[in-house]
């Protein structure tokens, strides 16, 4: 059964970071691309950033130069880092997981299998 949990959200100042995390199992991570979503209230949920399983591929949509998708395949475990955080940032982040080795499309929330249950970013202002 897989099972991903993200963790690390809070409330946080504008300026602030956070660093989250999702750990997963019944995964062997070296055969997923792994990514970040986003959904905050009343949008839909969108893209943060992607990485393939050898790290030989990131991809950001809007958080380039503050955020930073890592991984640890061997923890099983995937981050986030956030840094110079804003109010826009505020949302529920969740982490997915598709088969694969590419982030061709990753923002298509559409084309992944796993996702955990999400975890909540509060930036205020």
């Amino acid at each position: 059964q897989v099972q991903m949990v993200e963790s690390g959200g809070g409330l946080v100042q504008a300026g602030g970071s956070l660093k989250l995390s999702c750990t997963t199992s019944g995964l062997n991570l070296d055969f997923y691309t792994m990514a970040w979503f986003r959904q905050a209230p009343g949008k839909d949920r969108e893209g943060v950033s992607c990485i393939t399983p050898t790290n030989s591929d990131t991809r950001y949509l809007k958080v380039m130069g503050r955020f930073t998708i890592s991984r640890d395949n061997s923890k099983n475990t995937l981050y986030l880092q956030m840094n110079n955080l804003k109010p826009e940032d505020t949302a529920i982040y969740y982490c997915a997981a598709k088969s694969g080795q590419s982030c061709s499309y990753w923002f298509e929330s559409d084309g992944w299998n796993y996702w955990g249950q999400g975890t909540q970013v509060t930036v205020s202002a």
